[in-house]
C-alpha cells in the first residue's frame, strides 16, 4: 500500500479526480462507518450505496493515524533492517488510508458535490502532511538506505530489486537527502502545490459547469443533428425551461454544436466561453493560481537541485530530459503545421463556396471542415452514428480483448456501483481464472470530471498467497440519450472507448506482488491505451460490432472506405492542437525564473506565436483549463500521448507484418512484456523484449497522414 500512501496527495487528479469535501464526525467516527469493516460486498468493491460523505474525514483520520503505527513499527523494529521487515513491511503499510482514498477521491471524481469540495480542501493539506512525515522520517529512511547499501547478499529477484531501488528512490526524490530546514520548505511547498491542483481543478469544474447557451428559437438549431436537438432540449428540461434548447461546454454539447450549428454567431458564442473557462476575472479565474502554482513547482525543484521543474519530472520518464521531448515535438510539429495550413485552405474555399466574404476563425472550422470533408470524401459523419451504438461499441471491444487474450466479459447486475447509469462487468482469463472487475460509466453529469479516464477502486495485489484482482472503472463523457432512444457515438467517441479500455486491460492484466512496482513511467502508460485503437476501425472487427442500431445491417463496406480513406483527413488540426498543448506545457515548466510579473495570457500567446500557430487552432487545452498538467497528472508530461503513440503505432506494426490482426503470438508476447509486469523492467527494455527492437517514429508520421 505504500506506493498510494506515497503519492496520496496527487491520487485525486492521477484518478480523474476534480474535487471533494465533508462534515467531519466524532473521533472515533459515525457509528456503522462501512470503511472501518471488511467489505462484504460482491468482489469486495465499495458499498458505494452506504458510504456518506460524513464517513470519509474520521476515517481518513483513523487510517492516517493507523498508518503511522505502521511506520513506527518499522522504525522501531529491533532487528537489523532486512527486505522484509522494511521494504515488504513498507510497501504492504496504509491498507486502510488506500482503501479509504480509493472511494474517496474516486467518488469525487465522478460524483462531486460542494460539501465534497470542502472536504477536499481540508484533507489534503493533511494528507500531504502525512505523506510527508514518511518520505522525510529519517530514521525509516536510515533501515531502508540500509537495506538498499547492503542488497548484495540478500539473494534478491528481480521484482524484489526492482522495489528496494524504487523505494530508496523515492525516499530520496521526496527529500530524505535534504537539511532540516530544507525538509520544512519542502514540507510547505508540497502542502502549498497540492492546495493550487485542488483549486485548479474546482474552479475548471464551476467554470464548464456554470455556462449554458439557451436557445428559444428554432431556427437557430438550423444544421444540427436531431439527436443533438433533442438532447439540447432534455438538458433544458432538466434545467426548468422546457420548450427550449441548452447546450453546454461538456464536450458532447459544444463539439457538435460547433460542427453543425449554421448560425455563426452562435457558435461564436460558445466557442468563447470553451477557450475562456478560467480565464473571465471573476471567483473561477485560474490565471493567479497558475501563477502561483508554476512558481511553487520550480522553487520545489530548485530545493531538490535541478534547474526547472521539467528537469525533476523527466529524470523518471522514458524521455530522461527535455531536448527528447522537444526534439520529438518539434520533428512532428513541422509536417503537422504544414497539413493544418492545407486544410485551412480548404475550409477558406468552403467559406467562398457559400459566398462568404471573411477569413475562418477558430469557431468555424469544425463547421467548414466537415464541409470540406463531405466534399472531399463524400461522408457525412452522421451516416456512422447508427452504426456505432453504445452497447455494440462496448461489445466490439469485448470481441478484440476475447480474439487476442481470449478474456470474457459478464456483466453484473446485483452489485454496488459508483452512480447508478455504470455497468459492472467480471473479468476471467482464458483459463477460467478470475482477473478483476471492471465498472463502465458511460454519461456525463454536472459532478462529473470532463474527458474520459481510467481509474480504480483497488489494486491489484496478492493476498494469502493468491492474486486479488483489481477493480478497475472507465469513466466517459458521452450524452446521456433521450429515453427510448440509443446512445449512439462518433466515430472519435468510438475511439475513446476502445482507448480507455486498453488503459483497463493493463489494469486487469497486472500480476505484481508489490504495490510499489505495479506503475509505470507516465510517457510509457499510454501504449496500452492507444494500441487499443487500432483495432477500431479494423474492417474485420467493424463488420463484428458495427451494426445498424434499428435494422442490424453491418456498416456497408462502402462506409467503411470512405471512414478508412478519411482517416488521415483532418491529422493536420488535431495533431497541431495537440502538440501546441504539449509544448505549452513543456514551457511552463522548463522555466529557470518565474517572472515577477507573469502574464498568463501573454505567456501562452508568445509560446504559440514562435512556433508559428495559426490563429484558428488554439491549444487542445488553453493555460487556464489545462487540467493534465496544472491539477498534477501529466505535468512536464502531456507529450506522453504523442511518445507513447510512437510505440503504439511501431506495436500495431508488429501484427500487421505478420498478415493477422489476432496474430496469437505477437498478443501474448505484448500481454507477456508489456500488459502484465508493471515496471519490473525499465519500459524500454519492456518495448525491446516485447518487439525484438527500439520503435521507430515512421509509423505514426505515416498513420497521421505526415509523411
Amino acid at each position: 500500500m505504500m506506493k498510494t500512501l506515497l503519492y496520496a496527495a496527487g491520487l485525486a487528479v492521477v484518478m480523474g479526480a476534480c474535487s471533494s469535501q465533508g462534515k467531519g464526525g466524532s473521533e472515533s467516527g459515525p457509528a456503522g462507518n462501512p470503511f472501518f469493516s471488511e467489505y462484504t460486498t460482491p468482489y469486495g468493491v465499495p458499498p458505494f450505496d452506504e458510504i456518506k460523505v460524513e464517513h470519509y474525514k474520521p476515517a481518513l483520520e483513523r487510517a492516517m493515524e493507523e498508518n503511522k503505527k505502521e511506520i513506527e513499527a518499522i522504525v522501531n523494529n529491533p532487528e537489523p533492517p532486512t527486505f522484509e521487515n522494511t521494504i515488504v513491511a513498507l510497501d504492504q503499510s496504509g491498507e486502510l488510508l488506500s482503501k479509504v482514498m480509493y472511494a474517496f477521491s474516486g467518488q469525487a471524481s465522478v460524483n462531486t458535490t460542494e460539501e465534497i469540495q470542502a472536504l477536499e480542501q481540508e484533507i489534503y493539506p493533511l494528507l500531504s502532511k502525512h505523506s510527508d512525515d514518511i518520505n522525510l522520517n529519517p530514521d525509516l529512511f536510515a533501515r531502508v538506505k540500509a537495506v538498499y547499501e547492503n542488497q548484495e547478499g540478500m539473494n534478491l529477484d528481480k521484482e524484489q530489486k526492482k522495489l528496494l531501488e524504487l523505494t530508496y528512490k523515492s525516499f530520496v526524490r521526496s527529500g530524505a537527502n535534504l537539511s532540516e530546514e530544507n525538509q520544512a520548505k519542502l514540507r510547505e511547498l508540497n502542502e502549498r502545490i497540492s492546495v493550487l491542483q485542488l483549486t485548479f481543478g474546482q474552479n475548471s469544474l464551476r467554470e464548464t459547469n456554470a455556462f449554458e447557451l439557451v436557445i428559444d428559437r428554432e431556427a437557430d438549431l438550423s444544421g444540427l443533428p436531431a439527436d443533438v436537438i433533442a438532447n439540447a432540449a432534455q438538458t433544458a428540461k432538466d434545467k426548468g425551461m422546457e420548450g427550449k434548447w441548452v447546450f453546454t461546454l461538456h464536450n458532447p454539447s459544444v463539439m457538435p454544436f460547433l460542427q453543425y450549428a449554421d448560425n455563426r454567431a452562435l457558435r461564436e458564442q460558445i466557442f468563447k466561453a470553451y477557450t475562456n473557462r478560467g480565464n473571465n476575472n471573476n471567483e473561477n479565474d485560474n490565471k493567479e493560481v497558475v501563477k502561483n502554482l508554476v512558481a511553487a513547482r520550480l522553487e520545489k525543484a530548485k530545493l531538490m537541485g535541478y534547474e526547472d521543474y521539467a528537469a525533476y519530472v523527466l529524470e523518471e520518464n522514458m524521455a530522461k530530459d527535455e531536448k527528447s521531448v522537444y526534439d520529438l515535438l518539434d520533428r512532428v510539429w513541422t509536417p503537422a503545421l504544414a497539413k493544418a495550413k492545407e486544410e485551412l485552405a480548404d475550409i477558406n474555399a468552403e467559406i467562398r463556396k457559400e459566398g462568404g466574404d471573411f477569413e475562418a476563425e477558430g469557431w468555424d472550422w469544425r463547421y467548414y471542415f466537415d464541409k470540406a470533408k463531405k466534399a472531399k470524401f463524400n461522408l457525412d459523419e452522421n451516416e456512422l452514428r447508427p452504426y456505432f451504438e453504445l452497447s455494440r461499441v462496448r461489445d466490439g471491444i469485448f470481441y478484440v480483448a476475447n480474439r487476442l487474450y481470449g478474456v470474457t466479459f459478464t456483466e453484473i447486475k446485483d452489485i454496488p456501483k459508483p452512480d447508478p447509469d455504470a455497468l459492472a462487468f467480471e473479468c476471467k482469463d482464458k483459463d477460467g481464472t478470475y482477473l478483476g472487475l471492471l465498472y463502465m460509466d458511460f454519461f456525463t453529469r454536472p459532478g462529473k470530471g470532463g474527458g474520459a479516464w481510467c481509474g480504480g477502486y483497488r489494486s491489484q495485489t496478492y493476498k494469502d498467497g493468491k492474486r486479488l484482482g483489481p477493480i478497475v472503472t472507465t469513466v466517459f463523457n458521452f450524452s446521456k440519450p433521450v429515453e427510448g432512444q440509443p446512445a449512439l457515438l462518433t466515430a472519435d467517441e468510438t475511439k475513446t472507448v476502445f482507448h480507455e479500455f486498453g488503459h483497463a486491460l493493463h489494469s486487469l492484466f497486472g500480476d505484481v506482488r508489490y504495490y510499489g512496482v505495479s506503475d509505470v513511467p507516465r510517457d510509457f502508460v499510454e501504449l496500452p491505451s492507444q494500441v487499443d485503437e487500432h483495432w477500431a476501425f479494423e474492417p474485420e472487427v467493424l463488420k463484428v460490432y458495427a451494426k445498424h442500431y434499428e435494422t442490424g445491417e453491418v456498416i456497408p463496406q462502402e462506409l467503411v472506405d470512405k471512414l478508412v480513406k478519411s482517416g488521415e483527413y483532418g491529422q493536420g488540426f488535431a495533431t497541431t492542437e495537440y502538440l501546441a498543448a504539449s509544448l505549452l506545457d513543456m514551457d511552463y515548466h522548463v522555466l529557470k525564473e518565474i517572472p515577477a510579473d507573469l502574464d498568463i495570457e501573454r505567456f501562452e500567446a508568445e509560446s504559440m506565436s514562435r512556433r508559428g500557430l495559426i490563429k484558428q487552432i488554439p491549444p487542445r487545452y488553453r493555460t487556464t483549463y489545462f487540467g493534465h498538467t496544472m491539477e498534477g497528472g501529466y505535468t512536464a508530461g502531456y507529450y506522453s500521448y504523442i511518445w507513447a503513440e510512437v510505440l503504439d503505432a511501431d506495436a500495431f506494426e508488429a501484427y500487421k507484418e505478420t498478415g493477422d490482426i489476432f496474430n496469437q503470438e505477437v498478443a501474448d508476447k505484448f500481454r507477456k512484456y508489456v500488459l502484465t509486469p508493471g515496471c519490473i523492467d525499465d519500459a524500454m527494455d519492456m518495448y525491446v523484449h516485447f518487439r525484438g527492437k527500439r520503435p521507430s517514429i515512421d509509423p505514426l508520421l505515416k498513420n497521421r497522414g505526415l509523411k
